[in-house]
């Protein structure tokens, strides 16, 4: 079985993304209109019917505006925690609200969502992995550095949708107050570029085949500046840039078995290798 995936949008804007199987999904996040999530899943082929849940990560406007409109349309259950639901200010019908704890494991028919804390300046953040079988796709946006949750589950991926917000030379140059600026790259804000490069280059699994370079800012970053960047560190990995604009293509990830360790062993001495026929 396989898991599609795809960026239906990625930035400061409006965040959400679509993990499913043959069968059903889910969207991390809803920071876009009902509406444009509907045309933009009907773009790309996939059923909005398909979708049985969405989970939010925080309450920050671009990652749950569409939320309301989404659940009581098609009557979603929303997963989000307590802390984030009340600093969002969400209207929900009450039977449509799931709680999650961290590192519990959530099942939707055939697919396994895991929630896991992470470092951003919201009240409760989380972020996700979505399992189907031994397939794993990971959201990592949103995130002020790679802590050892980030980590951990990054490891464990076939594919991941990893922040990469900001070059430094532009947020140094650029015309953001100096207390926004210290913000997003304070620990509790966004990864730059050079972090989410460097969180990639030392932790990727062998077998990840997909990486969508996600919440690029607007102001602070440049997607050809990013799809070089990370093109020239791939390692046979495909580098996909999501836009703050427009959905990406849908993906299909699958297994690929992850390659056993290579054991040497030191050549014996010589005079080990002599045989005795007496």
């Amino acid at each position: 079985m396989s898991l599609f995936i795809t960026s239906l949008n990625s930035g400061s804007n409006g965040n959400c993304y679509y993990v499913g199987n043959e069968k059903e999904a889910i969207l991390v996040d809803a920071g876009i209109s009902c509406r444009e999530i509907e045309i933009r899943m009907k773009r790309l082929g996939l059923l909005i019917q398909k979708v049985k849940a969405v989970f939010v990560s925080h309450e920050h406007h671009d990652h749950i505006k569409g939320i309301p409109g989404l659940a009581k349309k098609y009557q979603l259950p929303i997963y989000i925690t307590d802390a984030t639901k009340r600093q969002g200010r969400l209207s929900l019908q009450q039977h449509l609200v799931m709680s999650f704890s961290a590192h519990e494991p959530i099942f939707i028919g055939d697919l396994v969502i895991t929630p896991f804390p992470k470092l951003h300046d919201a009240s409760d953040p989380y972020s996700f992995t979505v399992a189907c079988q031994q397939i794993k796709v990971g959201v990592f946006t949103d995130i002020g550095m790679a802590c050892p949750h980030v980590i951990k589950y990054f490891q464990q991926c076939h594919a991941a949708f990893l922040e990469s917000n900001y070059d430094e030379v532009m947020l140094d140059q650029g015309n953001y107050p100096y207390f926004l600026k210290t913000r997003i790259r304070g620990g509790m804000g966004h990864l730059s570029n050079a972090q989410a490069l460097n969180l990639f280059t030392t932790y990727k699994p062998a077998f990840m085949s997909h990486l969508f370079l996600s919440h690029l800012s607007k102001n602070n970053n440049c997607p050809n500046l990013v799809q070089d960047l990370f093109n020239g560190h791939a390692g046979g990995v495909k580098m996909i840039v999501a836009s703050r604009y427009v959905e990406t293509e849908v993906y299909q990830i699958n297994y690929v078995q992850k390659p056993d360790p290579i054991i040497r062993f030191k050549s014996p001495p010589a005079k080990q290798l002599a045989f005795s026929f007496v």
